[in-house]
């Protein structure tokens, strides 16, 4: 039987750099934002909902990468089982086999 080697793609591995990078680049920002809802010259009400605004925002944002992510994954795992079908398929076709 013949095995044919596939092209399984290279898992890429973010750097510590990067993940520090975005991690401080979040925390930056939701500082500021805080920052600037505290800061701003209204009532309370209005900064609070403003917070609550923000907070719902970011989980949903969390929320919507995590299925982006899931989503990208599954679509991997599918067509590594399709590229194993069709290897299987073509290692036991033989071209010169009489019909």
């Amino acid at each position: 039987m013949l095995t044919c080697m596939s092209d399984t793609p290279v898992k890429h591995q973010n750097t510590a750099a990067y993940y520090m990078q975005a991690v401080l680049s979040f925390g930056i920002a939701l500082a500021a934002v805080a920052i600037g809802i505290f800061q701003l010259e209204a009532s309370a009400w209005v900064r609070a909902f403003l917070a609550v605004a923000v907070l719902y925002l970011t989980t949903s944002a969390f929320t919507l990468a995590k299925v982006v992510r899931d989503r990208q994954e599954e679509g991997q795992i599918v067509s590594r089982v399709d590229q194993a079908r069709l290897e299987k398929l073509l290692a036991e076709h033989d071209p010169f086999q009489k019909l």
